[in-house]
């Protein structure tokens, strides 16, 4: 019998290969036959790497050109009316990225990762139409290469579970829509071989689900394991635990059940139901979220834990979700501090990690070269554990020493005096930081690390772009200006590479959408801040003009939430330590100048436990924190934060509570739904909705935002808006950033001249 199972593998490549190929597609450098042999080659070096790390059960299906949601609607055929009568990769990535003429789909977090996906939008007036051309041909291609793999679904209660209706009804009672289509699909993919495997991943059963969900679980399994009886189906759940759903799926025909041993705890409590189900239990123990080294003994108590309830033969050793959030391999980590490296272990690792547990766990031979790395994970980790880089007793005696918790003044005292020194107008216009980052920002940065440009020559070429962004601003009218952070590789990279306790990788990437990568640092011990990170910058850029510079920092929850974090102390005191270091640079700025901070908290959603009982918890912390990083500023100081991607309506007091003096927010892809849970609990504070939407390249005309401003003049008041892009806007080229923004300013202007 098998004894081992990864949920999912990256497919962005080794060295980004899909990312490079995707955006020479995208530029029209490269045509689609040019970039499906580079998808071709990458899955077939996929599977290989799986197959010869000792992986038994290996996914087809789970590469994707740009999202796996993306491509569940593409197969059901629920195409929204607007890409109708596109075709192929025009719609598909019409949908995902916009087109000249019509607007993106919708895109969010996936539960609370960095990995953002496509938003299916449903409507009970659509008919939808399987198509299966996709998983036939990556399951021809994987059998071609020696491979008989799984195929990787999303379930359709999570699909549904994720959508959203265009007339604001409940995705839910379009279940009777999209189950045939499933039904249709477990037939189809029946005929491709005399056994099947098919992975059903429901990850919305690790969230508290109500009784309208609960109830379809038993029906949906029931009827899909009963079409054919050469296809297994195994539901695989992820990031919490399942309780609730397992105690009904042990009651369906399902051959497996998959569940989280990393992040989901109580699927314990669930074990004896399972031993009495029979059924197979996919254990995921190997970490697929963090990149820490497995602790082998740990791990191994953990089965063996799970094995005096569950019968050995019944369990498979596997990755606690997909191995997509995590870094592809250490192998060109080439200059990584080598005690650091030890301790870490990215997908390709996690491969061996996961194959020789189970020879671990089962009791087979190992072989001469595994017992040494059986070692070599405990003398590692020993060494971990007693390493003085981890703990620092000044950092401690600092936190325990922390009197000051919140700024001085309430907002409505801060605003007024704020207003009268800053001076700026009603619908003031900003942007929310950053500025394209070109090709000759990458190269500076590049050059200095290699030594073959002086620090003063890569100042000097940062001074000349921030020039030229402030330049540009005056000349767009802009009234609260940025200095476009050229140099900033990251948002949180650029922070971690200036406090201790950080550890960076030179390959360490992760897909967060499309063909946008993040390279995450790790905190690897105790975190505090020698020196300032961003003054020197700030104070320059507000030297070359008369109009107010916001000084950018990075809030100390999103740091964590975008970094790979020590497990060995709860994340709330990596949190803590963070902020600590954060409120000593708003102390700087301030004294040197810079009236108005922005300390972004733009992953203070993602953090989100996805259980209710972990959310209160939750929220004291990450509230306490950005409250302690900004209690430095004077009550003249004007602190903005920024949010992305969050469903405000359950963290709406939340917020409230932060008492930032301004916050900017995503609209442009929700419209105002998201502006009015403001307005319905009397928020005071100023808001700068995103009135256009940064991650597709069309450029919005004047005409729109000017619209776009009306409807929110709809929902508040000229005197507590801000008007900005809903993102910064680094991953954008010139040629769309500025046309861009000085539409939005034009429209801001038309929109001042008919309220006055």
């Amino acid at each position: 019998m098998p004894k081992n199972y990864i949920t999912g593998f990256p497919r962005i490549g080794e060295q980004r290969e899909l990312k490079k190929a995707l955006e020479s597609f995208w530029s029209k450098k490269s045509d689609q036959n040019a970039l499906e042999a580079v998808a071709k080659e990458l899955r077939q070096r996929h599977w290989n790497y799986q197959k010869k790390a000792g992986i038994d059960f290996i996914s087809c299906n789970d590469f994707s050109l740009y999202d796996n949601l993306l491509d569940t609607s593409i197969m059901l055929g629920a195409i929204p009316k607007r890409f109708k009568e596109l075709k192929g990769l025009e719609q598909y990535f019409a949908m995902a990225r916009g087109s000249e003429n019509e607007a993106a789909m919708e895109m969010t977090k996936w539960f609370n990762t960095n990995y953002h996906y496509i938003v299916p939008e449903l409507s009970p007036e659509d008919d939808y139409k399987l198509n299966l051309t996709k998983i036939k041909n990556e399951y021809q291609e994987a059998k071609a290469c020696g491979i008989l793999p799984k195929i990787n679904i999303i379930g359709p209660l999570t699909y549904l579970g994720l959508s959203k209706r265009v007339d604001g009804g409940d995705p839910y009672a379009l279940y009777h829509k999209l189950i045939p289509l499933y039904e249709e699909l477990v037939r189809e993919i029946a005929k491709l071989d005399t056994d099947i495997t098919l992975q059903i991943d429901e990850p919305i059963f690790a969230k508290d689900n109500n009784t309208t969900v609960l109830s379809l679980i038993k029906p949906t399994y029931d009827t899909l394991c009963d079409i054919a009886s050469n296809v297994k189906i195994a539901v695989v759940t992820y990031f919490d635990h399942a309780c609730e759903a397992t105690d009904i799926l042990i009651h369906t025909p399902i051959w497996a059940l998959g569940l989280d041993f990393v992040y989901g705890e109580k699927n314990f409590a669930s074990l004896d139901k399972i031993a009495d189900s029979k059924k197979v239990l996919i254990a995921g123990v190997v970490d697929g979220r963090n990149i820490w080294k497995n602790d082998f003994q740990l791990t191994l108590a953990q089965l063996d834990k799970i094995a005096q309830t569950v019968s050995k033969e019944s369990i498979m050793i596997a990755s606690s979700c997909s191995l997509l959030h995590t870094p592809f391999t250490l192998k060109y980590e080439t200059k990584m501090d080598q005690e650091l490296k030890s301790w870490l272990s990215y997908a390709i690792e996690k491969l061996s990690e996961t194959a020789l547990l189970s020879k671990l766990f089962f009791n087979q031979t190992l072989s001469e070269q595994e017992q040494k790395h059986v070692q070599e994970n405990k003398e590692a980790l020993q060494r971990k554990r007693t390493s003085s880089r981890i703990h620092n007793a000044t950092v401690q005696q600092s936190i325990k020493a922390l009197q000051k918790f919140e700024r001085e003044g309430k907002f409505e005292e801060r605003i007024k005096r704020q207003r009268e020194l800053l001076g700026y107008k009603d619908l003031a216009t900003t942007t929310i930081g950053s500025f394209p980052q070109t090709q000759e920002l990458r190269e500076a940065r590049k050059n200095l690390k290699q030594g073959t440009i002086t620090h003063e020559q890569y100042k000097d070429a940062m001074k000349n772009y921030i020039d030229y962004c402030i330049a540009f601003q005056e000349e767009c009218g802009l009234e609260v200006l940025v200095h476009g952070e050229p140099e900033r590789n990251d948002m949180v990279e650029y922070f971690g590479e200036q406090l201790n306790g950080f550890g960076f990788s030179q390959n360490g990437w992760v897909q967060s959408y499309g063909s946008r990568c993040v390279k995450p640092p790790f905190i690897y011990g105790d975190v505090s801040r020698e020196k300032a990170m961003t003054v020197e910058w700030s104070r320059y850029a507000q030297s070359r003009t008369q109009k107010i510079m916001k000084g950018m920092l990075t809030g100390p929850v999103t740091i964590l939430n975008w970094s790979f974090v020590r497990n060995d102390i709860p994340r709330s005191e990596v949190s803590k330590q963070i902020a600590l270091a954060i409120n000593k640079e708003v102390d700087d700025l301030q004294k040197n100048g810079i009236k108005i901070i922005q300390v972004d908290e733009a992953a203070f959603k993602e953090g989100y436990p996805l259980r209710k009982e972990n959310i209160a918890a939750y929220e004291s912390w990450a509230t306490r924190d950005f409250k302690i990083a900004v209690s430095s500023a004077n009550k003249e100081t004007q602190i903005h934060t920024h949010m992305c991607y969050s469903e405000f309506n359950d963290i709406i007091t939340t917020i409230e509570a932060m008492d930032a003096d301004v916050i900017s927010i995503e609209t442009a892809r929700s419209g105002n739904e998201l502006l009015r849970i403001f307005k319905n609990v009397g928020y005071k504070q100023e808001i700068g909705p995103g009135i256009y939407d940064i991650h597709s390249p069309r450029v919005p005309s004047v005409e729109e935002m000017v619209a776009q401003i009306n409807a929110l003049l709809e929902v508040l008041p000229k005197e507590q808006l801000w008007i900005n892009p809903d993102c910064g806007l680094k991953t954008r080229k010139w040629e769309e950033v500025k046309p861009s923004l000085k539409n939005m300013v034009t429209a801001v202007n038309i929109v001042r001249s008919s309220i006055n």
